[in-house]
């Protein structure tokens, strides 16, 4: 009975924990800007089907992807192992589902194989990481000091979990045999290990109440460790992936205010909104135009920074950062998350500062100065985006970095009018003549008179 109440303890405990983290996540997403994103049901089940659960981006690099099939599918089914353990820590009972019979049989014997697979891609995950020579898109100022270390830190839990599980499986399936019984499944893998174990039953019985304990606890650990971890995208990329944009890529957003503005020049008739006001009937604070903070993005940009993987598949296709520029569209979303938990709410366990000990992390005591643009993000990043969409095309859980991108750049030309002289004589030209280029309207079509001029003499001569 004792082991029964501790057991429930931590239960309560592991998701009361992991709850009160989420509820931080939740309010540091919902500082953002509002943004409707209701309606289309179908659509967006659809591409939740086919890009969350169906991992659909991700086949477009067959390697990695089948290696995260095996983690992924192995995640999913040796859950049904999880749950049993949970039934059987509360009520007392062994092997729970094993009245499923045949079928209960099929589930542990795909758990064991499934098992050793997720060890298996789990070692060469992390040899692609670690290797003298890493994927590039494993390198960069954004992957250095903690975020290194919490991807090989999930590798490393993996496996403990699943030689945990192979654990109690042995154990279990050997004291079952000594005594003579038939332990109720398949264990195709732990059947093979059985050698390996001692043949003394109160010594195999420990074995297997570690293994036990030590898998659930481990799992309880795990689940408070993902708020504070890039793996956290393995719950909030589904509701990324329904929230996503269902509008063409290419297709930029436009500032209301700025809209109106436009339509009562074309249009006198045209009636502008009047402005919003408060709950108390009171003018609000004008919207700034773009983004200079978290809050200033909408709150589907921050979904989109805790939806990141870190894989790098953004930043590996971007023409800006393969040339030698500096910008990498997945620090722009590892930032935006960092900048968050810097100015908001904070999970339980710290994350340190991603550039490692040569930029220690110093508090925040002048929230008014330190902001995401410039703060975190530098206009020269910004700017060398060419918004081609290469990174929301490549991300695997439709995160879209170039619209935050945009908008701390509509940021530094409307509001700081810092954008680059190159730029800044385009616009003049565009307001003054109504095009890119520095003459008159008058003098659009000079080049057409100047051509006709220089042919006239040869067409002549030919009908001569």
């Amino acid at each position: 009975m004792l082991e029964h109440i501790i057991f429930f303890l931590l239960l309560v405990a592991a998701f009361g924990l992991f709850a009160w983290q989420v509820r931080k996540i939740r309010a540091n997403i919902l500082v953002g800007r509002e943004r409707d994103m209701s309606g289309h049901a179908a659509e967006r089940f659809k591409k939740t089907m086919l890009v969350a659960f169906g991992q659909q981006k991700m086949f477009k690099r067959i390697t990695p992807a089948l290696l995260h099939l095996i983690v992924y599918v192995g995640f999913l089914v040796i859950n049904v192992e999880v749950l049993e353990i949970v039934v059987d820590g509360l009520f007392g009972t062994h092997r729970f589902l094993s009245f499923l019979g045949p079928v209960y049989d099929v589930l542990m014997a795909t758990n064991e194989i499934l098992g050793a697979l997720v060890i298996l891609a789990v070692v060469a995950f992390w040899w692609r990481r670690n290797r003298t020579n890493p994927v590039r898109r494993f390198t960069g100022v954004e992957l250095r000091a903690w975020p290194k270390l919490d991807a090989n830190i999930i590798l490393y839990i993996e496996v403990i979990l699943m030689a945990a599980l192979f654990t109690m499986n042995t154990a279990d399936l050997k004291l079952h045999q000594l005594r003579g019984e038939d332990l109720p499944g398949t264990f195709p893998i732990s059947s093979l290990l059985t050698g390996l174990f001692p043949a003394n039953e109160g010594l195999l019985h420990v074995l297997e109440r570690v293994g036990w304990w030590s898998h659930i606890i481990g799992i309880f650990l795990f689940l408070n460790y993902l708020p504070s971890s890039k793996h956290f995208h393995i719950i909030i990329s589904f509701p990324n992936v329904w929230y996503s944009r269902l509008i063409p890529q290419g297709q930029f957003s436009n500032v209301e205010s700025i809209t109106h503005e436009v339509k009562a020049m074309m249009d006198p008739s045209y009636a502008v909104p009047p402005a919003p006001v408060g709950p108390d009937g009171s003018a609000l604070a004008p919207t700034p135009f773009g983004a200079k903070d978290v809050e200033d993005l909408p709150w589907t940009n921050l979904m989109n920074a805790y939806s990141c993987t870190e894989c790098g598949r953004c930043t590996s296709v971007c023409p800006a950062n393969l040339t030698g520029k500096l910008l990498s569209p997945r620090k722009i979303i590892m930032d935006t998350r960092d900048r968050m938990e810097e100015k908001y709410e904070s999970p339980l366990i710290f994350r340190p500062n991603m550039y490692g000990p040569e930029a220690k992390h110093e508090p925040v005591t002048d929230l008014a100065n330190a902001t995401l643009l410039r703060g975190k993000v530098t206009p020269e990043e910004l700017w060398a985006c060419t918004t081609c969409n290469a990174c929301v095309e490549s991300c695997p859980v439709n995160i879209n970095p170039l619209e935050s991108i945009i908008e701390m750049r509509r940021f530094l030309v409307l509001e700081e009018s810092a954008a680059p002289n190159s730029l800044n004589v385009m616009f003049s030209n565009i307001e003054n003549n109504g095009a890119p280029w520095a003459f008159s309207p008058s003098d659009r079509f000079n080049w057409a008179d100047d051509l006709y001029a220089a042919e006239k003499p040869t067409q002549a001569a030919a009908v001569a």
